[in-house]
């Protein structure tokens, strides 16, 4: 036999599908929200652990970084955001050694990927919590990473 609805029974599954409807309306109208209130709650917002804002190369007090120049970082960059520039220079007993001149990374065209923070064998640079990155200007995304007059942390 040929299965016709009829007038009340399309009715009533009608019904039945806006009750299913409502009842997951009104779940979702009492669970707690967890919408952040950006940018006025700005103060106290924190960023999860794993977050990658943009790299950062610490100093300590002493104006001290890890940074060696040794270039894996550059060379594990798949696509040409860090370019690290360095000379060579001799030491007190005649040892010729690298040393940083210049850290630039590029913030616009970072995949955020870590394969640099991964590569660095010194842990000299690491992803920070920020995340307002806007500017109206591409080559204020230029950073340079290292400070002036900075210098290596030497091994005791």
């Amino acid at each position: 036999m040929n299965e016709e609805k009829t007038y009340l029974g399309g009715l009533l599954g009608g019904l039945k599908t806006l009750c299913v409807g409502l009842k997951t309306t009104m779940r979702e109208f009492v669970t707690p929200k967890i919408t952040e209130q950006y940018p006025e709650n700005r103060d106290e917002l924190k960023m999860f652990d794993r977050f990658r804002g943009s790299l950062v190369m610490p100093h300590n007090e002493n104006n001290e970084h890890r940074c060696v120049a040794c270039g894996l970082c550059q060379m594990a960059c798949p696509n040409g955001t860090i370019n690290v520039k360095s000379e060579m220079y001799e030491t007190e007993d005649g040892k010729k050694k690298k040393r940083l001149v210049s850290y630039e990374y590029n913030l616009g065209s970072c995949m955020f990927c870590q394969l640099c923070v991964r590569a660095c064998p010194h842990g000299a640079i690491t992803f920070d919590q920020s995340f307002e990155n806007a500017v109206f200007d591409r080559s204020k995304l230029i950073k340079k990473l290292n400070r002036e007059d900075s210098k290596v942390i030497e091994k005791k």
